[in-house]
């Protein structure tokens, strides 16, 4: 079991992708979460605490959502504390659910965590190995400003999780996703090595993984 750590927009999809490539299956938290916000008794806990208000066509709107529980700081942010403490245990026992679906596959080499709160939400003790991305802040700015994020987005959404320190401190191995894509492929091909795993028989061509 594989988690990903980093900053935000720090390129963790591309590392999940270059460790799929090299046969690992990738379970991702944050599709997960979308799961279980559809999920009936999740939509009633949320319009329980937020109300009526927020609900499009009768399901949760996630972007009015993440205005509410994203619009304050960590220290004040009880909006967000009130909805991780809906959907966290939900999407922890689905994690652990599909874990444990994947582990009786024996052709599967590794399970690739991708959850931005995996340590706040103590995800991380599920994992063998942590590879921290490690990225610079120039960069991971101008990746946001592609999303549509202004200057400061990173910055508090950052605040929402754990810190960049205590990820690094706590994770086993690190990529630098800095450079070119090529690059960090072949640092996950080395770490793939690293920890014995066997490459597919037949390794496509990860050209596929580089284009724009």
């Amino acid at each position: 079991m594989i988690g990903l750590a980093g900053g935000v927009a720090s390129g963790k999809s591309l590392v999940a992708s270059c460790l799929k490539h090299f046969g690992a299956t990738v379970l991702d938290a944050d599709r997960i979460g979308h799961e279980v916000l559809e999920a009936p008794e999740t939509v009633a806990a949320i319009v329980g605490q937020w109300g009526e208000g927020i609900l499009t066509d009768g399901k949760i709107d996630r972007r009015r959502l993440a205005r509410i529980v994203f619009a304050k700081t960590s220290v004040e942010n009880t909006d967000l504390e009130r909805l991780e403490k809906i959907t966290h245990p939900e999407i922890g026992k689905r994690i652990q659910q599909r874990l444990a679906d994947l582990k009786s596959q024996p052709k599967i080499p590794a399970v690739v965590l991708d959850a931005p709160v995996m340590f706040k939400a103590q995800w991380n003790q599920l994992c063998d190995k942590i590879v921290f991305v490690d990225t610079d802040l120039s960069i991971r700015q101008q990746r946001a400003s592609q999303r549509g994020w202004d200057s400061g987005e990173i910055a508090r959404r950052e605040a929402m999780q754990t810190s960049l320190e205590v990820k690094r401190s706590l994770s086993t191995d690190f990529i630098n996703n800095s450079k070119s894509r090529e690059q960090t492929y072949h640092q996950i091909g080395e770490l793939w090595r690293k920890w014995k795993l066997d490459f597919p028989s037949e390794l496509e061509s990860p050209s596929t993984l580089f284009q724009t």
